[in-house]
């Protein structure tokens, strides 16, 4: 008898291993920042954000692979979400959050920054077929991508790299009511709320 755990892994086509590549990038980002917080290593944290950028590189090979073996499924587009999740939303908000976002506001934001871009990954597979062209191709994004949260990761870098992050983070720490807001969670906010919009449409490449 075979062994049953190795099947699904001869279902997986090589765009679905770049796609899990992605899935171990934002896994070992969201490590670093754990390790960041425990020991204080700058080195631990930068390295936790430089895989940000590598997860957004597997992310686009994955979709030209699979378009050139034309070899596109359900599963790899279901995995596909499953490792955006991880990558550019779960690891963006622990990345901020290792970075001194620790007020309840911040809290707040960076966890409705994690639902936006769930919810637009939920919606996207949802309608794809909806929004498909005559060609089978979806035509334009509703809402920004969630990779676009790479460009916060990019601002994280810099402030980690010349030091001002925890108590010197960029635009201070404001009271309100009960809970601490650091002005730079906004930015998070701002991001969420631009992935679940249904007027903004991007065309896809």
């Amino acid at each position: 008898m075979k062994p049953r755990h190795f099947s699904m892994l001869r279902e997986f086509h090589l765009a679905d291993w770049f796609t899990l590549g992605n899935a171990f990038c934002g896994t070992g980002a969201i490590f670093a920042a754990m390790r960041f917080l425990q020991d204080g290593v700058a080195g631990d944290l930068l390295m936790g954000m430089a895989l940000i950028p590598l997860a957004f590189v597997f992310d686009a090979l994955d979709g030209r692979i699979a378009r050139w073996r034309k070899v596109a499924s359900t599963l790899g587009r279901e995995l596909d979400s499953l490792a955006d999740v991880i990558s550019f939303g779960v690891a963006p908000a622990a990345l901020g959050y290792a970075c001194g976002l620790q007020g309840g506001w911040d809290w707040a934001l960076l966890s409705y920054f994690v639902g936006c871009g769930v919810s637009r990954l939920a919606r996207y597979n949802v309608t794809a077929e909806q929004l498909s062209g005559t060609e089978g191709k979806v035509a334009y994004f509703e809402g920004t991508p969630i990779p676009t949260s790479v460009a916060i990761v990019g601002l994280l870098a810099w402030l980690a790299w010349r030091g001002d992050i925890g108590s010197a983070l960029w635009l201070g720490v404001v009271q309100l009511g009960p809970w601490q807001l650091h002005p730079l969670t906004l930015l998070y906010a701002v991001s969420g709320s631009l992935m679940i919009s249904k007027t903004l449409r991007i065309p896809k490449p």
